[in-house]
């Protein structure tokens, strides 16, 4: 078991009434500390024993006995909830009816993809036509986060649309950090 002789005859021979009273002492003292500081958690109160009194108090054994007690500090402060965010600025107007797109251009939407090519990144973005399952316009960037592939292809979508009396729906999945909202497009 590599224990020596010496040392096991010793904790044979040892007077376990003594490490119960130290514990009856140190769980009472931990409960009055607790009682007198009730927002501190176990290392405080371990730390609070070590300083203040003659004997010691391991972060560990006074997390023991705070299970052993059912402790638990309770907090002063009070807890911040951030106020909710508009859930969606811009509404979603499809929702999962696709199927009642009944004819050309009512509904456009726009979508992003990103290749690595060896050395190269690049951006694509799409704009297809839902009725006609039809690519309207693509552009791509070179660079990571360009803006000007979704300007350029907008432009584009406006641009065919010049001549269309009926409201054309543009959507899109992007976020408000990514600067497409879903939009209703009208001439």
């Amino acid at each position: 078991m590599g224990v020596s002789r010496a040392g096991f005859y010793k904790w044979k021979n040892r007077d376990s009434l003594v490490q119960q009273v130290h514990r009856d002492i140190l769980v009472a003292t931990i409960e009055q500390v607790h009682r007198n500081h009730r927002t501190h958690g176990y290392r405080w109160v371990a730390a609070f024993i070590r300083i203040n009194y003659t004997f010691g108090c391991s972060d560990s054994y006074a997390y023991k006995i705070f299970r052993f007690l059912g402790i638990k500090s309770e907090t002063k402060h009070q807890v911040h909830r951030r106020p909710r965010k508009v859930k969606d600025k811009y509404p979603n107007l499809i929702y999962s009816t696709w199927d009642t797109v009944d004819r050309p251009r009512q509904v456009i939407v726009s979508d992003m993809t990103a290749f690595h090519i060896s050395y190269f990144y690049i951006e694509v973005t799409f704009y297809f036509d839902v009725f006609t399952k039809q690519i309207l316009t693509w552009k791509m960037a070179e660079r990571r986060g360009a803006r000007n592939q979704y300007v350029e292809g907008l432009e584009d979508v406006v641009g065919l649309l010049r001549n269309c009396t009926e409201p054309t729906i543009l959507h899109t999945d992007y976020t408000e950090e990514n600067t497409m909202p879903k939009l209703i497009l009208t001439a």
